[in-house]
């Protein structure tokens, strides 16, 4: 039996509880019993003992000191009540450390702050909540802020959006290392979507009762069009289905997901094919069939300008246990 994935839970005074609280339920709930891999989830504090006071009246208890970070497999930083809160020397100089041996650290939400304080964002492209981009621009001007991820990488360093963006990004962590299927599993405990598309854009300003009522066209468009991916779905059929022109569907789909009809359709074949290669032995073919790219060039095409790998390399790495993803 394989060892379990080592997760660190990085803590110090000011983490947000919201964070600490996905992270566990992520990493930290035994789901070995519906498939899930095996993890090991830690607290990790300077000292390993002192109880870290979070707001709410909650507290988190450490279970081990910040040298647990040199075997750890993925690091996590939540995000900050006080996002210009600074954080412990002791922290910022593991935080270092562990990214200098090649280990993947993750920030949710003001996390990122944490990792512009210990440098490890400068020259880096990085990703905040949508009302803490101009903040983050201003305190570290060595960042390139991005103002619509919901979640973004660099060098080893992934940074999310808020709250729930740190859900996402979560979810993407855990299928990269383990597969879609992993955090399929996950994603369906804590009842939501194994992925979302688009930006942090989407949701920076509230809908009028016409957008409301027009998202839930299109929310029965794209249920419509999970159900038959692996039929030559176009833009101007979803239209037809959502009773818009293809113009005007195309803007307001992109207005309520972030992302572009034919985007998230890609998306979308994207998921349903790297599920078939996990759970079957369907030819290539057929799995190109079943999830809509119509033929295995195509399937591999996507999966290569997508996924930097191929569909069969997908599929052996995973039935190896180890990610195609270079991390």
């Amino acid at each position: 039996m394989a060892a379990p994935y080592r997760v660190a839970l990085v803590a110090f005074p000011g983490i947000r509880a919201f964070d600490v609280s996905v992270i566990t339920e992520v990493w930290g709930t035994d789901r070995t019993d519906r498939g899930a891999p095996a993890f090991d989830l830690r607290r990790v504090t300077a000292d390993g003992t002192t109880a870290v006071p979070m707001r709410g009246g909650l507290a988190l208890h450490p279970d081990r000191t910040l040298d647990w970070l040199d075997g750890a497999d993925l690091v996590l930083v939540p995000g900050l009540d006080d996002h210009l809160t600074p954080a412990p020397a002791p922290v910022l100089d593991a935080l270092r450390r562990a990214h200098a041996r090649g280990t993947t650290v993750a920030a949710l939400c003001g996390g990122a702050f944490t990792l512009a304080q210990a440098g490890l964002l400068d020259g880096r492209r990085a990703i905040t909540h949508w009302r803490l981009t101009d903040l983050l621009r201003t305190q570290h001007r060595r960042v390139t802020v991005v103002p619509d991820a919901l979640f973004i990488e660099d060098d080893n360093i992934w940074t999310a959006a808020g709250t729930a963006a740190g859900i996402d990004l979560c979810l993407h962590l855990v299928r990269l290392a383990h597969g879609a299927e992993a955090a399929a599993t996950i994603a369906r405990s804590m009842v939501t979507a194994p992925f979302r598309t688009g930006t942090q854009a989407q949701f920076i300003e509230h809908p009028t009762p016409r957008a409301a009522r027009d998202a839930d066209a299109l929310a029965a468009v794209r249920e419509h069009a999970l159900r038959h991916l692996h039929e030559p779905l176009t833009v101007a059929d979803l239209a037809a289905r959502a009773g818009m022109s293809p113009r005007s569907f195309a803007r307001h789909f992109t207005a309520a997901t972030g992302t572009t009809p034919l985007r998230w359709l890609l998306d979308q074949r994207i998921a349903a094919a790297q599920k078939l290669l996990e759970r079957t032995d369907l030819p290539m073919p057929e799995v190109a069939r079943r999830s809509g790219f119509g033929s295995e060039v195509t399937m591999r095409q996507h999966f290569a300008s997508r996924l930097a790998t191929s569909p069969r390399a997908y599929r052996a790495a995973f039935t190896g246990g180890s990610s195609p993803i270079a991390r």
